[in-house]
């Protein structure tokens, strides 16, 4: 629903509630996203205003909420894993930076319009792409559930990475292990309640919140006499909304975040168009794909001159907007408003939330984000579709998410080509009741003419299969003394210059060759194509019967004309004709 259509009080009151229950999730995840990126928390949650109340003003989608995502932070942390644990400032500015390029290059798929071209990318990558997200989530947090600070650098793997924290670093802290298992089983008990009671969607924040005060009264998160807390915390947000910020620019970061910003833009409009289509199934709404693609981008591009965390599509948060009974985008914009409110009058207390708590939550996202039902599922359908899953996660940890996500696309297109590019040709008869039918093995040959059905895209893809067809057609031709080749070209699609050139030299060696070509059910991107080409000049438009409203005259037309060519009948003698294709 527009926001200027018919938007009255009670629509308003449905998008307050909405905009409320996912500020209240949009809080906690917008720290805990920040922290799975490896950056200051108050950069998530500037994401929670920003590129909420942007992608919400722009968007098509009613119930769609932009922010912060796992996915998306994940990405960013395998982009900035570049940078040492200790150069936090470039860190952060190589990030504002990664947000322009990912928002530059939405939009350029935006003006291009090129939102459609989303689709083609297989639900496999998606798959195995989560999967191994959802594992290297969990191993990135594994440090701060512990209570351990992690050790090696950015350039190491982080699987390394976890073996010298877990073997050279610090020992375990058993009261940050304590304040991880109290938030598992606070989170796992709260959501089971809320779904149980069909209750408002706090449990996320009312977890951290009771661990907050847990620890603060048990002394943990107060700074001793050196400074440091028992347990690592979240840290100082300042009390500011995001301001306008000119990001560092280094030639060397955008050629090292190159890669990263392609994945990310891709992965993000994946994210979003995903789910808005998903929510859009059940409310019957009209999306434009290309205009949420463009409310992405200027969301990311604008999130970049204003120190956000980019963002995307976040699952959780659109499907409790849509819970809530949101009505419009205005939704999404109050989101925003609320979560700036909060911002400003809480952020001091982000100095007492427990890291410990934050990744906690962080696992169970994790956990969350993995659909074993699907995966079986898929595994055994197809060992295309499992081997697009498996390539793409075992990418995903062997090489990064950024990589991971291109290798998949690269994986789906090259076996979409192969598939794409299959012509299928069928030879036809028409058989002492005059029906017109596939011909089976026992079917005599025809008499005076062949027949036959071309099927699929007529690309540069399919012109070895397309020669193939036309050499065998003449060989065919050749060997049983025939005259008259019928083609029906009513199924095929898309010509290409290819696939033209493959026509023109068909149907010149057949006309040298004493053959008659005749093509019916002529499709009007390939009439026009001839047209263009100039193929009048040398071919008899008496052999072209166009596709019209009745969908078998064109081939039954032009079977009636071959016969009356062989002087089996007149032309208007055959009305008998039937299709069986």
């Amino acid at each position: 629903m527009s926001l200027s259509i018919n938007y009255g009080p009670d629509i308003l009151r449905r998008d307050v509630v909405a905009g409320l229950t996912v500020a209240a999730i949009s809080l906690p995840q917008g720290m805990a996203y920040a922290l799975l990126a490896g950056v200051d928390p108050r950069y998530g949650l500037y994401s929670a205003i920003l590129v909420t109340f942007v992608a919400s003003l722009f968007g098509s989608s009613s119930h769609l909420i932009n922010g912060p995502t796992s996915a998306i932070s994940l990405v960013v942390f395998s982009a900035l894993s570049i940078f040492d644990p200790d150069q936090r400032v470039e860190a952060a500015e190589a990030m504002f930076v990664l947000g322009v390029m990912v928002g530059s290059i939405q939009i350029l798929i935006a003006v291009l319009r090129l939102g459609d071209l989303t689709r083609y990318i297989s639900e496999s990558v998606i798959l195995g792409f989560m999967s191994a997200a959802a594992f290297l989530l969990a191993i990135g947090q594994i440090g701060n559930a512990l209570g351990v600070k992690d050790k090696g650098t950015g350039a190491q793997h982080i699987l390394y990475r976890l073996w010298l924290t877990l073997t050279t670093g610090d020992p375990i802290n058993a009261k940050a292990v304590a304040a991880t298992a109290a938030t598992l089983i606070l989170a796992l008990l709260f959501r089971g309640l809320v779904r149980r009671y069909r209750l408002p969607q706090f449990d996320m924040l009312a977890v951290l919140v009771i661990l907050a005060l847990a620890t603060y009264f048990a002394g943990w998160t107060i700074p001793g006499l050196d400074g440091k807390t028992a347990i690592g915390v979240a840290g100082v947000v300042p009390t500011s909304l995001p301001m306008p910020h000119i990001p560092t620019v280094k030639l060397s970061w955008a050629w090292d975040l190159a890669s990263d910003s392609v994945a990310i833009a891709f992965l993000g409009l994946l994210e979003a168009l995903a789910i808005a289509k998903s929510i859009a199934n059940r409310t019957r709404q009209p999306l434009d794909l290309n205009r949420q693609c463009l409310a992405e981008g200027i969301a990311n591009l604008a999130g970049g001159f204003f120190q956000c965390l980019p963002g995307s599509g976040s699952l959780s948060r659109s499907a409790i907007n849509f819970q809530a009974g949101a009505a419009s985008r205005f939704s999404g914009i109050l989101t925003a408003i609320f979560v700036a409110i909060a911002v400003l009058a809480f952020a001091p207390l982000a100095r007492y939330v427990p890291k410990p708590a934050l990744a906690a939550l962080l696992l169970l996202t994790a956990a969350r984000l993995i659909d074993p039902e699907r995966i079986v599922y898929t595994l055994r359908a197809s060992r295309m579709d499992a081997g697009v899953v498996i390539v793409t996660a075992l990418s995903a940890v062997a090489f990064g998410l950024d990589q991971a996500i291109l290798i998949g696309v690269a994986l789906s297109i090259l076996l979409f080509v192969p598939r794409a590019a299959k012509l299928k040709s069928t030879e036809l008869v028409v058989d002492a009741h005059d029906v017109v039918r596939e011909k089976a093995p026992d079917d005599k040959p025809a008499a005076g003419y062949l027949l036959f059905d071309l099927q699929g895209e007529l690309f540069f893809g399919a012109a070895p299969e397309l020669e193939r067809t036309f050499r065998r057609l003449k060989h065919q031709a050749h060997a049983e003394k025939i005259d008259h080749v019928l083609l029906r070209l009513k199924r095929v699609r898309n010509p290409d210059v290819v696939s033209l050139e493959q026509f023109e030299h068909f149907l010149k060696e057949a006309q040298s060759d004493g053959i008659k070509v005749w093509l019916a059910g002529l499709q009007p991107d390939l009439l026009a194509a001839f047209k263009r080409l100039n193929f009048a000049a040398w071919l008899a438009p008496d052999r072209l019967f166009p596709h019209s409203g009745d969908e078998d005259s064109a081939t039954l037309a032009a079977i009636r004309r071959i016969r009356a060519e062989l002087a089996e009948e007149s032309p208007a003698s055959s009305a008998k004709l039937y299709y069986l294709v």
